[in-house]
């Protein structure tokens, strides 16, 4: 009996031991929770846009799809991707074997019409000498008229059906159209080749531009000739170019005008075609990015909550407070502000710990 009160009383100070742990770990917990986030403030000014910035690629200035007008086997590709080819160099042999003969078709038609338009020209000459001399009818001159023009048609549509046999031919050896580099290889030799289906792409040799997407809100600000900033997003090279192309027009594009920027010859090593670009052009005066004051932010205090983007503010308790905004353009390392936050508003730019919605904080600096 006195055993049992011992073993009783010792779970009961054990319990009380545990207890007193867990509300002290708790009170640790809840201590070190509330430590406060030490952050850096900054305020929400308007910004004028210096430059119009943009995505871009490198591209070859000219490019070519290889294709033919012909249907047929493909009996050869002599050149596969990576090789460089001259001008003139034969690339491709389809199969012409149906195309010559229709050719020897066609030349046989030619040789009928000639000799029925020979006939048909001398009957001609001889009722028209028989009218003048009253010896046939006026009538009789008509029929034979006809017959003579119809007949010199037929030779002249037999020759034209010639010609085009001829053109077709010459889309069974497809050449070069200008020195360059074979870039795709979209067939292989036994397979079938149909009209405008590209066989091979060519882009010219060592002659590079920069095709880049303005918005329709800055193609105004830009001019032929106007100097660009390009900065190779792989190696981080900065070259300076200049305007060479303006597309006047969006319709195809997505509301996105396409500009071409030039490279100069002595920056064109180490540059390949589908490398990324970031364009920038600078304006020659401030220009306002919306009516009234563009909002502008640094990108690095932007929070994205899934499909959600917010920016963090302090309460007037000193918590930490998340503010729901609406984005516009990105302009280098910052972006601007459509709604949700206006001018003057103050807000975190960084903090030493984690944030979250309600946690405290203490300003270090503004």
């Amino acid at each position: 009996m006195f055993s049992n009160k011992l073993l009783i009383t010792g779970l009961v100070i054990a319990a009380a031991i545990t207890i007193a742990s867990c509300s002290g770990d708790q009170e640790k917990k809840e201590a070190v929770k509330e430590q406060p986030v030490n952050v850096t403030l900054s305020v929400v000014s308007s910004a004028n846009v210096q430059a119009v910035l943009a995505s871009g690629q490198v591209e070859a200035m000219q490019t070519a799809n290889i294709s033919t007008r012909m249907m047929g086997r493909i009996t050869n590709i002599f050149v596969k991707a990576g090789d460089r080819v001259s001008k003139g160099q034969l690339l491709v042999t389809i199969s012409d074997e149906d195309m010559k003969a229709k050719r020897a078709q066609t030349s046989a038609m030619i040789a009928e019409a000639e000799a029925a338009y020979a006939a048909s020209q001398k009957d001609y000459e001889r009722f028209n000498n028989l009218y003048k001399e009253q010896s046939a009818t006026a009538k009789e001159l008509d029929n034979v008229t006809l017959q003579y023009n119809s007949a010199k048609e037929r030779v002249n549509a037999a020759r034209q059906m010639r010609n085009e046999v001829n053109a077709m031919l010459a889309y069974s050896s497809l050449t070069a159209p200008f020195a360059g580099v074979v870039t795709q290889k979209l067939a292989e030799a036994g397979g079938i080749a149909s009209p405008g289906v590209p066989l091979l792409t060519v882009e010219q040799n060592g002659v590079l531009q920069v095709s880049a997407a303005v918005a329709e809100s800055d193609i105004s600000n830009i001019k032929l000739g106007d100097v660009a900033s390009l900065q190779i997003k792989s190696t981080g090279k900065i070259i300076q170019g200049n305007i060479i192309q303006l597309n006047p027009s969006s319709q195809f594009t997505g509301g996105q005008y396409i500009v071409k920027i030039s490279i100069p010859e002595a920056d064109k090593r180490d540059l390949y075609a589908g490398m990324f670009v970031s364009v920038s052009i600078p304006l020659k005066e401030n220009v306002k990015q919306v009516d009234g004051d563009a909002v502008m932010v640094p990108l690095s205090a932007i929070v994205n909550r899934e499909e959600l983007t917010g920016i963090y503010t302090v309460s007037n308790n000193n918590t930490a407070l998340l503010r729901w905004i609406r984005l516009g353009k990105t302009y280098g390392d910052k972006v601007e502000v459509i709604s949700g936050l206006s001018n003057d508003e103050q807000f975190i730019l960084s903090a030493e710990g984690k944030l979250y919605n309600g946690a405290a904080v203490r300003v270090s600096s503004k």
